[in-house]
């Protein structure tokens, strides 16, 4: 008798114990489900705010998708500082010099790296005036990020220190530079030609990126810095394509700031180049070479950023109170090539910079930047004074400069990462 209630109890124990699992197991899938679904929620609302409503829509040969967005409806004007905010449809004032310099570059520069370049996207139409062409940001880009909030945004400390080379940094935030820089004035603006080269990237989380920093503040918490230029990133676009790109940041690549137009700060007023579309036709070995032109300066009168590309297209600005430092002036610039090595298998990545050869190989062959300028407190183009170089392992990547008349001042820098001085 006392058996079977023993064996009873038993039974009804294990019922219990059956049912609380069950319920454990529906309760944890219950939770996974509406986690799932949060995000999903979470994602559909960052889509629409990026994704303003569009007056035409061109698609892509590379399978992006470019809405042609009313200039008053872009993301810039989410911003609340910026509601009341009258577009600029023009800077006050270009730096002096600027026109000169374009005069001659049509006549006399050189045909070596002067081919017409423009994004793959006109193939297939263009953006009515009064629009611009925004890049449509689609579910996978923003489920390929960290995390919402991080989507667009660089990670910390991703700026090259040329005065802090300590062997202990090198690595710490896994990005590596090999870089020209100036130091040590005011500096109202900066301005490169820039080769361009479609890198090979090694893994989806790395990235390579050719560009030029206007920066102010320390190194710390409080860092300001507009950039511009060319990048390859696959976490960021899903494709292996070379894509002209802007970045800003007001604390350090902390809480502000974004790529292209990804958050409310650029105002952009120009209808035919669309930020984080790919560039075409890119640069190949030994033969045929193409470059961009960017000139990034602070209009004297209104105090606003502007950005040009090539000769013929003003993209538009950066509004000054986005920037506490760079409201005044820039207290750095530098150019050249950065790429993340996240060290897959316990080695350094083989992600190219630039065309993934060293400079010593020269043109054709190695990537460069010419005719690099800064803009002085009189908004005139000036040669750069006192022009440095940084690189953290030179055995990896690396940096040559040099001058002459046709490409002022200039530099080769890149190289393939990975190989047998580079383990």
């Amino acid at each position: 008798m006392w058996d079977v209630h023993f064996s009873r109890e038993k039974a009804g124990k294990g019922v219990l114990l059956f049912f609380f699992w069950m319920l454990s197991l529906i309760s944890l899938s219950c939770a996974a489900r509406l986690s799932v679904s949060r995000q999903k929620l979470q994602v559909q609302n960052h889509l629409n705010r990026l994704n303003k409503p569009a007056v035409k829509t061109i698609q892509s040969p590379d399978g992006d998708i470019i809405d042609c967005v009313h200039l008053a409806r872009q993301p810039a004007f989410d911003h609340p500082f910026l509601k009341d905010h009258k577009i600029q449809m023009r800077p006050s004032y270009h730096p002096e010099g600027l026109f000169d310099e374009n005069k001659v570059s049509e006549t006399e520069k050189p045909k070596k790296g002067s081919n017409p370049i423009t994004q793959l996207w006109h193939m297939n139409g263009k953006c009515p005036e009064g629009t611009i062409p925004i890049r449509r940001t689609k579910e996978e880009d923003v489920l390929r990020a960290s995390s919402v909030k991080r989507y667009g945004r660089k990670k910390h400390r991703a700026i090259p220190q040329p005065r802090s080379a300590d062997p202990d940094l090198i690595n710490e935030s896994g990005h590596q530079h090999a870089i020209a820089y100036v130091e040590g004035d005011k500096y109202y603006g900066a301005k490169a030609t820039i080769n361009v080269w479609e890198p090979k990237i090694q893994q989806p989380n790395e990235f390579s990126l050719s560009q030029l920093w206007i920066l102010g503040g320390s190194f710390g918490e409080d860092l300001n810095s507009i950039e511009a230029g060319w990048q390859v990133s696959p976490d960021l676009y899903g494709d292996n394509n070379t894509r002209l790109f802007t970045y800003w940041t007001s604390d350090a690549y902390q809480a502000t700031g974004c790529y292209n137009l990804l958050c409310s700060g650029f105002i952009q007023i120009n209808s035919a180049i669309a930020m984080g579309a790919s560039i075409s036709p890119v640069s190949a070995y030994r033969n045929s070479q193409y470059d961009i032109s960017i000139l990034v300066w602070k209009d004297p009168k209104e105090g606003h950023w502007w950005m040009q590309f090539g000769n013929d297209y003003v993209l538009g600005y950066w509004p000054s109170f986005l920037f506490s430092y760079l409201a005044d002036s820039a207290s750095m610039i530098e150019w050249g090539g950065e790429v993340v090595n996240s060290e897959p298998d316990g080695h350094h990545t083989s992600t190219q910079m630039g065309s993934g050869r060293f400079p010593e190989e020269g043109f054709g062959k190695s990537s460069y930047f010419r005719n690099i300028q800064v803009v002085d407190d009189s908004n005139n183009l000036k040669a750069p004074k006192g022009l440095g170089t940084f690189t953290e392992q030179s055995n990896c990547y690396d940096v040559q400069t040099g001058s002459n008349g046709d490409w002022g001042h200039y530099f080769y820098y890149g190289g393939p990462g990975k190989n047998p001085n580079c383990p």
